[in-house]
């Protein structure tokens, strides 16, 4: 058996109830790294999605964000972020998500992402189109990067990456009609597929960053690829999601850029200068 956009949704917006008891109520935040929070919403949306899963699928591999991870050999696969725009949530910007992705054989199948501050909830099963509430949506078909509104992120070890991504934003700032950073990949990455955002790009996410997004940017008409174009955004951690016609112009930007001013350390052998 294999799990629908229903059984995903079901559960996204489970775990979303669980956020909404902490909004606006957390008592302690905890840091992963300088910049990286980690609240007791995450751990209790994650216990929750994982619970239900293993409850469900008990052979089904899970990849998610905050530790519920294990290897397994098998081709079925979930990829879970409990609460995707954790420091939105510490901060009330209620721009988070629920990203709760199943992959058979290696490619993303079934998709949810879920807000439940604004209560959208974004789904998508390969071949059948993507959904926000129930209703198809569809990509921009904005094809000049004047016309463009894009967004991005910035990783939080920016200052330790060999490209920190701020140049690539300055290239863009001056071709594009608007950038945006809104801090939750995969909400942003809905937005793509919803004409609200004409593309977005970015540097160092992680699967579960992506997963769920990527698929429904994907049913929604957008090609979603790595920086060289390829099919390598999921585990590759570059990312270029827009239509058939600007997703080439923002990757040629990309690929103009040059590595010697790129902000961040520059690899020269074993050490950085």
């Amino acid at each position: 058996m294999n799990p629908d956009v229903a059984f995903l949704s079901e559960v996204a917006r489970e775990a979303g109830e669980i956020l909404l008891k902490h909004w606006g109520r957390l008592e302690s935040v905890e840091k992963k790294g300088a910049r990286d929070l980690v609240t007791v919403a995450d751990r209790e949306s994650e216990a929750h999605i994982v619970a239900r899963i293993r409850d469900r699928f008990p052979g089904d591999a899970i990849l998610a964000e905050e530790g519920h991870s294990e290897q397994r050999a098998t081709s079925r696969l979930w990829i879970v972020d409990p609460l995707d725009g954790t420091t939105n949530f510490v901060h009330r910007i209620p721009h988070v998500g629920v990203s709760i992705a199943w992959c058979a054989g290696g490619e993303v199948t079934v998709a949810c992402v879920h807000n439940p501050l604004l209560d959208e909830c974004y789904t998508a099963t390969r071949g059948e189109g993507a959904m926000l509430n129930g209703r198809a949506i569809e990509a921009s078909g904005t094809s000049e990067l004047s016309e463009a509104l894009l967004a991005t992120g910035f990783h939080y070890q920016r200052e330790f990456q060999p490209d920190s991504n701020l140049q690539h934003f300055v290239d863009f700032g001056v071709k594009v009609r608007g950038l945006r950073r809104l801090g939750a990949a995969s909400c942003d990455l809905c937005y793509v597929a919803d004409g609200r955002f004409d593309g977005f790009w970015e540097l160092w996410l992680a699967p579960w960053d992506v997963a769920a997004g990527g698929l429904i940017a994907w049913e929604a008409g957008c090609v979603v690829t790595d920086f060289d174009g390829g099919d390598g955004w999921l585990f590759g951690r570059r990312i270029v999601a827009a239509n058939a016609t600007l997703g080439p112009k923002i990757r040629e930007v990309l690929a103009a850029a040059e590595s010697a001013r790129l902000p961040g350390p520059h690899w020269d052998g074993d050490s950085a200068r």
